[in-house]
Order: C-alpha cells, then structure tokens, then sequence
C-alpha cells in the first residue's frame, strides 16, 4: 500500500477519525486507524463498534492495499509535520514508513484482518433527507441539551428522529425537559429512530465550513450521516422513546411575551440567590403588568426581580433556574412567549413568531 497526500489534508482527515479511536484496552485494534487504497480511492476509517467514522482522502497518487495503524500516534506524527510539506506513506506487511522531506518514522502497524467489519447501509432500503449544515448544527444544539446521561433509560440518551404529519422534527427529553425542532416540512418517507446524542455531537464535531448540507440515511438498525468526504454510521438506540406529544400541554391559560435577553438576566440573578435550594426560582405572574422571578428566601438572602409586560392570568410555578437558562438560550428570537396553567404542569417556552422550536420545562415541587 503506498500513497502520497498533503499534510494539510492528511491531518484534517486524521483529526476527524482519530477522536473515537483513544482507549479501547479490551480491544486494541480499535485503538488503529484503517488505511485503505482500493482502485485510488483512499479511506481512513475508525470505529468504537457503536460508530464508525470514515474519511475519504483525496491523493496524488496511491498503490492499494490497506493496513492499520495506532490513531493517536500517526495524528500527532502528521499534526506536527511542517505544514506545506507531501507526505507519502508505504506499508510492507505491518511496517508502516512515513516520509516528509528529511522527516521519516516507521511505525509498526497490524494486519487489517482484525478490525471489524463496518456497518453499511442499505441503499435501496434507506430513508434518506437532506438539510443545510448550519440549520442541522443549530437544530442538533438546541434539542440534544434535553436528552439524558442516565444509562438505565436509554432511550432518554439520544435524539429522536420522528416524522408526523408529513413533517421531519427532532426531540430530546431527560424527564425534567423536552425540546422539539422540526426540521423538515412535506416529506414523504416516515422515519422513527433514536440516533445516540454522542453519535450526534460527533458528527457536528466533524463539521468544517467547506460543507453545505448533510444527508442522513436510515436503516432499520442504522444511520449515516454524509459530510462532504466524510461518513458516520452509527448504531440507532433500540428503545421506545416516549410519546412526547401527550406531554405537551394544550391549554395553557396563562401567557406572557418577554424580552428573552431580560428574563436571562433576571433568571441568572435568581440563581447566584438559589444554590443552596438546588437552583429553584418563582417565576410570577401579576396583573396588570408584572412577570417577577424570585429566589427562595434562605441563609444567602433572596432575590425579587421584575419584567414589565402584559398580564391577563395571575399565577405562579416553581422551575430549576439552569433548565430554564438552557431553554432561553436555545430560543433565537428577541421575544418569547412564556405560558403555563398552574404551578404543578409544566411551562413551554417558545419563540413569539416561529412556531418550529418547542421547549418544555416541568416544574419543582412548591
């Protein structure tokens, strides 16, 4: 195997791999990257076998053959070379030589025999959409904040890619929150699928400002998600995730339109009063006019600061301060609608004019 790249894309390529391929002791080779050169297509590929990331590198020349050799060591090997500078590497068995001017190192690799095979999607039978890059990347950030660490639920640990009513949206929820986006209007294939919010956070890790759009392909097991020259597949979630429309309320009857920055900052106020009764604030509406949000008094003292705005129900919930910050600043627009029913049902908070965001934060025991 031999191939000859530039050092600026062979450490790109490098640097998009390598992240999930750093300490697997129980199964070394997953710790290696495959190399492979097959009809001067060039791929990089590395898995953790719930993931798999693939790179496909553009070279100036290439002979086939395919080896593996450890990530982390050939990243940094390739990171600190002189930029500018053609590199070319030749394998020999399990010996791996990289030149670069007057800088070469052999690195001793392993057969590719041991790694494991990867994942593919089917193609005939994979439902595919397509989304710009920066609408993706924002959409993915404000949901996934909602979804879980708990590995017991895990269906609560990923992102739920969900179709209704002809539209693709996303939804997250760790039981105290749930975020809805809907991403995609009048599509015609249906998909219910649970993507892991680590998968997730590595595809944006992977996103540069070269990429346009990202496709993201089903399978009844699967998703890939396409970058450009680069592919993650990963393993979906296999769960029920919950019904989270019947957990959206639909007669909230107390509603108020807030300066979004304000309530940020009167709710950040709340909090340095709040730490030692686990961040939990008031949030108050008065009529005709006031919306207040309070600490609860304790040894540090209290906090009361107040939003003016129009206020036709009077009533009054207690919520986490840090959900409620997270909420606000996953919401885009300068005002937001705040609504609620009582203080035992939780609030939505959406932006005033879009309809495509929906947040909802349940409330703490008063």
């Amino acid at each position: 195997m031999k191939i000859k790249v530039t050092q600026a894309k062979l450490s790109k390529a490098l640097n998009n791999v390598s992240r999930i391929a750093i300490g697997k002791v129980t199964l070394p080779i997953l710790n290696n990257v495959l190399i492979r050169v097959d009809n001067k297509k060039v791929s990089l590929v590395t898995t953790n076998l719930d993931m798999a990331v693939v790179d496909f590198l553009p070279v100036s020349s290439s002979e086939d053959g395919v080896v593996t050799v450890p990530a982390k060591l050939l990243a940094e090997f390739v990171s600190n070379l002189p930029k500018g500078e053609t590199i070319e590497i030749e394998a020999k068995d399990t010996k791996v030589t990289i030149t670069a001017g007057k800088y070469s190192s052999t690195i001793n690799g392993a057969l590719a025999d041991d790694f494991p095979e990867l994942p593919e999607i089917n193609e005939k039978d994979a439902v595919v959409y397509k989304i710009g890059v920066d609408e993706f990347k924002h959409s993915v950030g404000q949901v996934a904040i909602a979804s879980s660490n708990d590995l017991t639920r895990p269906a609560l640990t990923g992102v739920y890619f969900n179709t209704n009513n002809n539209t693709l949206a996303i939804a997250a929820t760790d039981g105290y929150r749930l975020a809805e986006k809907k991403l995609i209007d009048k599509v015609e294939s249906e998909v219910k699928a649970i993507v892991p919010a680590s998968s997730l956070q590595e595809v944006l890790r992977s996103i540069n400002d070269d990429m346009e759009e990202v496709e993201i392909s089903f399978n009844e097991d699967l998703v890939r998600f396409r970058l450009g020259e680069v592919e993650i597949i990963s393993k979906l979630i296999d769960a029920s995730f919950p019904d989270y429309q019947k957990l959206i309320p639909k007669d909230n009857n107390i509603k108020v339109t807030l300066n979004r920055d304000e309530l940020v900052r009167v709710t950040k106020l709340a909090a340095l009063f709040a730490r030692s009764v686990g961040g939990s604030i008031i949030c108050e509406t008065k009529a005709p006019d006031t919306f207040s949000v309070k600490s609860i008094a304790n040894e540090f003292g209290e906090n009361d600061s107040k939003i003016e705005t129009k206020v036709e129900v009077e009533g009054r919930v207690n919520l986490n301060s840090r959900f409620l910050i997270d909420a606000l600043n996953a919401l885009e627009e300068k005002e937001i609608e705040f609504s609620f029913s009582d203080r035992i049902a939780p609030i939505i908070l959406k932006n005033k004019k879009s309809n495509n965001y929906t947040h909802i934060v349940m409330p703490l025991n008063s």
